[in-house]
């Protein structure tokens, strides 16, 4: 689930508190081409209003007509398809020829919504059942962090909460607009910072503080293909500690802060530890997109527009900053 979609959550809740009735779809298949992603979430309240989308906006229209003129307003949910047809893909602004499938269901007392609105904004993952033929949904802990959607004939298992982890090292300024940006991006931010007078000055409220040392702090998460780690220190003794690790881990990236003269110095130190040339080399240093960042804020957008990329398979040119040098 991304950050769009825990808004959506809120909202919904919001308007239940308030007394509407709201029906709330989920996508659960796409072919060819689709807008928005499988998983992505659409509250549509009893007056037409819309939280969320699935599509470019015709599909939003249609549940909104649909809502105000009382469906689904049972307990059970439906599965609904759009752009079964070339014809209707094209009257529901479905690109090349793509269709959707949805899971829409009245929310009520019966849907534990409140209950994963909570779990989300403590920062937990989630797996919800929900079972088609009474709209009862229960909750467990997610096992592991891969994201889960499946549809069956009798029930929608999906997974909910963050499945991307940043781990940070260093409490800086840098670090700061690194956490409140990936945060918006929903990863779970982990920063490392052992020194007390770093430490005493984070703010950034939902982005978790350790004092432990950085290498055993890396040891400890267990990094997986869902991580992405980053130092910021600007101190070898904390930033190559957890290189260390960080490169012999399954970790999607690892980059560190710095000049290239800086960097080039670092590569050699990491050699002469027990680092293969291939773990080195996996090293994003200078860290972030070659976009001309210079402030704490635009470096941050340098960085984790470059995690964005490492995580959908596209290959960009790494930047030197001289703000990092």
């Amino acid at each position: 689930m991304d950050n769009v979609d825990l808004d959506v959550l809120r909202r919904l809740v919001q308007w239940r508190q308030e007394g509407r009735k709201v029906v709330l779809g989920t996508v659960t298949r796409t072919w060819g081409s689709a807008p928005r992603p499988i998983g992505a979430m659409v509250a549509v309240r009893d007056d037409g209003a819309i939280a969320g989308s699935v599509s470019g906006g015709c599909i939003e229209d249609d549940l909104s007509d649909k809502v105000r003129a009382g469906a689904w307003s049972g307990l059970a949910p439906s599965v609904v398809r759009y752009g079964v047809s070339a014809e209707e893909a094209n009257r529901f602004g479905l690109p090349c020829g793509g269709t959707l499938e949805l899971v829409l269901e009245p929310v009520g007392t019966q849907s534990g919504v409140d209950d994963l609105l909570a779990e989300l904004s403590a920062g937990r993952r989630v797996l919800r059942r929900l079972d088609l033929s009474t709209g009862k949904a229960t909750l467990e802990a997610a096992s592991d962090r891969a994201d889960t959607l499946v549809l069956t004939d009798t029930e929608l298992v999906s997974t909910h909460g963050p499945s991307w982890r940043l781990l940070i090292i260093g409490a800086g300024q840098l670090s700061q607009y690194l956490a409140q940006m990936a945060l918006a991006l929903d990863y779970e931010v982990i920063v490392c910072d052992p020194r007390e007078e770093y430490g005493q000055g984070w703010e950034v409220q939902g982005a978790r503080l350790v004092t432990t040392m950085p290498d055993d702090t890396v040891l400890e998460m267990r990094p997986d293909r869902h991580t992405a780690i980053v130092a910021l220190t600007h101190d070898p003794k904390l930033d190559d500690l957890a290189l260390l690790e960080a490169l012999k881990s399954d970790a999607f990236y690892v980059g560190a802060i710095g000049s290239r003269a800086n960097q080039k110095k670092r590569r050699e130190r990491l050699v002469e530890f027990d680092l293969t040339p291939e773990d080195v080399a996996r090293l994003h240093g200078p860290v972030g997109l070659r976009i001309g960042a210079r402030t704490p804020p635009e470096i941050a957008v340098a960085i984790l527009a470059h995690m964005t990329a490492e995580r959908y398979g596209y290959r960009t040119l790494e930047f030197e900053n001289t703000a990092s040098a």
